[in-house]
């Protein structure tokens, strides 16, 4: 099943959604039939300028949702929370190898203007839980109240088109997502409740957004975006072999420049970074699978010097790499 929908201004996700496949909207809630799934999406709007849009169900067959750009410019910032414990795919039609989105992922938080398209491919049986605020930037910028933004959040704050960030989730995200998704709040102040959670989801990812550094941001583009999925891909196809700019800019027929600030506006790493943490996460992940020793990991990355490796590790996890396969 696939639902496509153009971001304009008064578009409502709710009706929109239950006209297409035949189903009631009750109150802020539409329930998903048992010959479709179980589960639901609920809209709550916390104020005229601000609302919530949680998706949490299970669907029978696979489900692919679009969203295509807006029609004209409006003032729209858009936070999409993934807390999927299993991957969904985003992708677009352009996009040979798309980009896998989970909470445990780099992409599990996208901060996105509403003339940018999307597609979510969803597949049959996978449980979705992930949740969108849209907010005006004009109330943006009142809730957030920063005397001294930087080039980051002052071109959200903006309402400049084409813009484009993704943060990863860490547990404090993850855990108010999850209590957003997780059961309906059926209590007299849960209007409050929304609001006081949602505010703590836009505190918590905007200040990982003002830790970044400082760059001049240009607007981005379908095409760009295409092209630096396709680098990222490049990049992590191979993790015990660094990236080489001069190869990569080739490769998608940019300049060296233009690629090494989109990617680093985009997702807020240099390329170089984002490869040595992807190699960290992978040294995880293969340590914790078992079966693979500290020096066979270290030398599957790449590391002809184990100790460089146990000291990256360190850094980045706050343990040695054979203390964190054992448990430590």
């Amino acid at each position: 099943m696939e639902f496509e929908f153009v971001a304009n201004p008064g578009f409502n996700f709710l009706t929109s959604f239950g006209e297409q496949f035949g189903i009631p909207v009750q109150g802020d809630t539409l329930s998903i039939p048992a010959t479709m799934g179980k589960g639901y999406v609920r809209k709550i709007d916390l104020d005229p300028e601000f609302k919530l849009l949680i998706h949490h169900y299970t669907l029978n067959e696979q489900f692919v949702l679009k969203r295509l750009p807006a029609d004209k410019a409006y003032d729209l910032v858009s936070v999409i929370f993934h807390s999927n414990e299993e991957v969904a795919d985003l992708s677009t039609p352009d996009r040979e190898k798309p980009v896998r989105l989970a909470r445990g992922t780099q992409f599990a938080i996208q901060i996105a203007s509403p003339d940018l398209e999307s597609i979510v491919h969803f597949p049959a049986g996978t449980a979705v839980n992930f949740i969108v605020v849209g907010i005006t930037a004009v109330r943006l910028k009142s809730l957030l109240g920063i005397q001294k933004p930087n080039s980051v959040i002052q071109t959200i704050l903006s309402g400049a088109p084409g813009f484009l960030f993704y943060e990863s989730m860490g547990p404090d995200v993850h855990k108010t997502v999850r209590q957003l998704t997780d059961g309906r709040q059926e209590r007299e102040l849960s209007a409050l409740y929304y609001s006081i959670k949602v505010q703590e989801l836009m505190l918590l990812v905007f200040d990982q957004l003002l830790k970044r550094d400082t760059v001049r941001h240009s607007p981005i583009y379908k095409d760009d975006i295409d092209k630096l999925f396709v680098v990222r891909t490049a990049v992590l196809a191979d993790l015990g072999q660094p990236p080489h700019l001069a190869q990569l800019a080739k490769l998608v027929g940019m300049s060296e420049t233009k690629l090494k600030d989109l990617f680093r506006q985009v997702f807020g790493d240099s390329i170089y970074t984002h490869y040595q943490k992807a190699r960290m996460e992978e040294a995880a992940f293969l340590l914790k699978q078992g079966g693979h020793s500290v020096t066979d990991v270290g030398n599957q990355l790449g590391f002809s010097n184990l100790s460089h490796f146990s000291r990256l590790f360190e850094k980045h996890y706050g343990v040695k790499p054979k203390k964190y396969a054992s448990g430590g």
